[in-house]
């Protein structure tokens, strides 16, 4: 979709490059949202999670185990989107995802 949109990106890929815990929580912050906003149940409890867990204990499994993490998330001068649907992607570049 960014693509489409002649949006220059970097992927990343998330499997055979993780997230730090520094990383995650800093998009968590630019996100505003919770360790269990961007908590990808299925795979959580895949992992035996059940989500009730600490946010420590979270945010260190998310780092093991990446798929634990909502995806993908765009990351864009301290702003940031998750692309949930991907329209919202498009936020961090013009505001809005109708642009």
């Amino acid at each position: 979709m960014l693509k489409e949109h002649d949006i220059p990106f970097t992927y990343r890929e998330y499997t055979a490059e993780p997230l730090s815990r520094a990383e995650i929580e800093a998009a968590l912050s630019a996100l505003g949202m919770t360790v269990r906003d961007v908590l990808r149940m299925r795979d959580a409890k895949k992992a035996g999670f059940t989500g009730k867990e600490s946010d420590d204990v979270l945010l260190d499994a998310m780092v093991v185990n990446p798929r634990m993490l909502q995806r993908p998330i765009g990351l864009l001068d301290g702003r940031a989107a998750l692309g949930r649907p991907a329209e919202n992607l498009l936020t961090i570049v013009h505001g809005s995802a109708a642009s």
